[in-house]
């Protein structure tokens, strides 16, 4: 009788658990007895996973807030990486968080571990030399991004470009009618999304001059509607006071319903990050700002960290300026209101930006779960399983 595949999986926040979670049920597709475990949220353990820890355990974000965790994560990572030795898996794959991930990766890669990393860490935007070094602790790298795979390739590491599971999860034709009406929108107002960030930090640096911004449209547009979706509780008591002082008419602070708010938009103002391909996908025509601390700025420039002119994941893909980006101290109301009002007065602009976001739509709809499910089991199969090891 065959030895059912063991695979094990970690997973550090809620978005590697919802890739852990497509992948698992791909996986059982083509080894339906297969053997899940590892680190893993609630999506995860309801495709099978057997959890040794919950990914919220590794969901930390900041330098000084892993500093304080330290202790805690270092045990985790000693108890984990020995419990998968024992486990004699025929594959470990890491979900994204690649600071937890990639050294254990390199640690069970030393000791005859099949390793695959699902997420490349963005080395098309920052030391893209870290590419050499994710070899080392990855057989395969899995890219959410096409322009990804060629990097790894100067360096002879093999890497997979297997698509972004939002590319799948959207329609390419998103029901802004139904948005609006979730949200008790008209569907004759114009409507303005502002994201100003899900962490903190981010609403201390943006909220500020994102609804400034809002403020200055709204005096041009007065019948304009603006929501403002909430991360969670404590980004939504942070971005109350900030709306409060603006006085703004017609505004919506919202609990969640990021991507409802941007269906139903007709411009989205917003952080750069992931959201701006959300944004992209729900095919909204954007401007991106961002502020990071003014010693972080000033160390990335002087050691030349930064790799690329652009910042919003539409024009890196694009490889042109579809969205305004306005950085550090280009991040003023004065700039983003400007270019906001372009999206919101001028509708033949807008209609030539569809099929652009359509292209890259399609480029990135590859059913990543099952893309990714393939690139594994080819590994696996390249690969028989080790019964001496399994049984000593």
């Amino acid at each position: 009788m065959a030895t059912p595949r063991r695979i094990v999986l970690c997973a550090g926040e809620a978005s590697g658990d919802a890739l852990g979670a497509g992948l698992i049920a791909r996986l059982r597709e083509r080894f339906p007895d297969a053997q899940f475990a590892g680190i893993g949220g609630d999506r995860m353990r309801a495709t099978g996973l057997d959890a040794w820890f919950d990914s919220s355990e590794l969901a930390l974000f900041g330098l000084f807030e892993v500093l304080a965790h330290l202790p805690r994560l270092l045990k985790i990572r000693n108890q984990f990486r020995r419990r998968v030795l024992d486990f004699k898996p025929d594959m470990f794959i890491g979900i994204d968080a690649p600071d937890f991930n990639l050294g254990v990766e390199k640690w069970l890669k030393q000791r005859g571990v099949t390793t695959v990393h699902y997420v490349s860490p963005s080395v098309w935007a920052w030391r893209e030399k870290r590419a050499q070094k994710i070899g080392e602790s990855a057989r395969r790298v899995l890219c959410l991004f096409p322009m990804e795979p060629p990097i790894y390739e100067k360096y002879a590491i093999d890497a997979r470009f297997v698509g972004h599971p939002m590319a799948d999860e959207l329609p390419l034709e998103p029901d802004r009618h139904a948005a609006r009406e979730r949200l008790h929108l008209p569907d004759d107002a114009p409507v303005l999304a502002v994201l100003p960030g899900s962490r903190l930090g981010e609403i201390s640096r943006l909220g500020e001059p994102f609804l400034e911004a809002a403020k200055r449209v709204a005096e041009q547009i007065p019948n304009l509607r603006i929501v403002v979706p909430a991360a969670n509780a404590k980004c939504k008591a942070a971005l109350k006071p900030l709306l409060d002082a603006k006085q703004l008419r017609h505004v919506q602070l919202l609990d969640g319903l990021a991507r409802e708010a941007m269906i139903a938009s007709d411009a989205v103002l917003l952080a750069s990050g992931t959201a701006t391909l959300e944004a992209m996908l729900c095919k909204r025509p954007m401007v991106v700002g961002y502020k990071v601390s003014p010693v972080s700025a000033g160390i990335a420039r002087a050691l030349k960290m930064l790799k690329t002119t652009r910042f919003a994941l539409p024009n890196i893909l694009a490889d042109a300026d579809l969205a305004p980006e306005f950085m550090q101290e280009d991040c003023t109301p004065e700039n983003l209101a400007i270019a906001l009002l372009h999206w919101l007065q001028d509708e033949k602009a807008v209609a030539a930006l569809q099929p652009r976001y359509l292209e890259l739509h399609a480029l990135l709809r590859k059913d990543a779960s099952s893309s990714a499910a393939q690139a594994i089991a080819e590994l696996l199969d390249e690969n028989p399983r080790d019964e001496s090891r399994r049984n000593a």
